[in-house]
């Protein structure tokens, strides 16, 4: 049978629908703490579930500015629309399946190759995975020169643990840049496909499909190398937008702290105290869940990595006698996960809309 593009997405649909199935029936929450949780968070719910219209907004200009980097004059214009809805589907699809990019990837450069060459569509879908890792990489290394001046401010402990665990991450980050630099400059999919060679029983289909596809994969890695060589302000745009969204992700967090009574003693200045810990309560909850991005629709990672977190930055000292660290990061577990299911089944949905 021949996989038409119709037909992979409606297995892509299918994929969809039934992970989410599965995704509630498999909930590890009794309905009546379910019900318990989300009516504590009551009008909450609207900016926490709200907030990733923007987020997945900025997403898909920073997307969109690396398509438009390397159009030729056979692509077709794709609207800010048709980026956006590709953009909540593939992170839909991505949440879904086991391993994160399984899903959404795929889908998006079968999506796009339907107005550009596929050749374009495959090194924007590439260069846009990139530049999202890419972010994650400069939230985490920014988060720790923010650690370390909140720590001088005494808002924060700096135990040796600590200070070593930073510095741990600092080099990490730096070899993370170096690669990426690389990547950028010369191009991956090739080295890629090399390094896959080397895996037992895929030597020979590695070299087989670099054979096959030489000149197409010479030229998606040329497409790549060429948006940091030659287009610089799509690149950095595309970077900036990345980061500000995470930031704005941020506000989830700031949020669910703000519904538990966690203000840092109010006011304006305890607001913002409060919103810097929550970039960093995410940049290290989205680290840890990032190791651990195997787990389909990353179970447990929410309450983990908030409790790890936690734990890190030894921020139940700083937040006053009435934090619950426990009850709060299963309120946080539950709600997230909702929110995620809300926006997976909103992904499938848009799946079947057409232009």
């Amino acid at each position: 049978m021949k996989w038409t593009k119709q037909r992979l997405n409606n297995l892509f649909f299918i994929i969809g629908v039934v992970a989410v199935v599965v995704m509630i029936l498999t909930f590890d929450v009794s309905f009546a703490d379910l019900w318990e949780q989300l009516t504590k968070a009551g009008y909450w719910l609207i900016p926490i579930i709200g907030i990733w219209i923007f987020v997945y907004g900025l997403n898909a200009l920073a997307w969109q500015n690396i398509i438009r980097s390397n159009t030729d004059e056979n692509d077709k214009p794709v609207s800010f629309w048709r980026i956006f809805r590709l953009t909540v589907t593939g992170y839909a699809l991505n949440y879904a399946t086991p391993v994160g990019g399984l899903g959404g990837e795929p889908y998006r450069i079968m999506e796009l190759s339907r107005d550009v060459s596929k050749q374009h569509a495959t090194s924007s879908v590439i260069l846009y995975a990139m530049m999202h890792f890419f972010a994650h990489f400069w939230l985490w290394f920014s988060s720790i020169f923010l650690y370390f001046i909140l720590a001088f401010c005494d808002c924060l402990p700096l135990t040796p643990v600590i200070l070593t665990f930073l510095i741990s991450a600092i080099v990490f980050c730096l070899l993370a840049f170096y690669v990426f630099s690389r990547g950028y400059k010369h191009g991956l999919v090739v080295k890629v496909l090399k390094w896959i060679g080397h895996i037992p029983g895929l030597r020979g289909w590695s070299r087989r499909f670099r054979e096959r596809h030489a000149e197409a994969l010479e030229n998606i890695d040329a497409q790549i190398a060429a948006l940091h060589k030659q287009d610089k302000r799509a690149f950095y745009s595309s970077l900036f937008l990345e980061y500000g969204s995470r930031i704005v992700q941020s506000l989830e967090i700031l949020f669910m702290l703000l519904l538990f009574g966690v203000d840092c003693g109010g006011g304006f200045s305890g607001l913002c105290l409060t919103f810097l810990y929550s970039i960093l309560i995410l940049s290290f909850t989205t680290l840890f869940a990032n190791l651990i991005g195997f787990l389909p629709m990353q179970l447990g990672v929410q309450e983990g990595g908030f409790m790890l977190s936690i734990a890190i930055i030894g921020m139940s000292s700083q937040l006053g006698a009435n934090y619950d660290a426990a009850a709060l990061g299963i309120f946080v577990s539950i709600i997230c996960r909702v929110r995620e299911i809300l926006w997976i089944l909103i992904g499938i949905l848009l799946m079947k809309i057409k232009n």
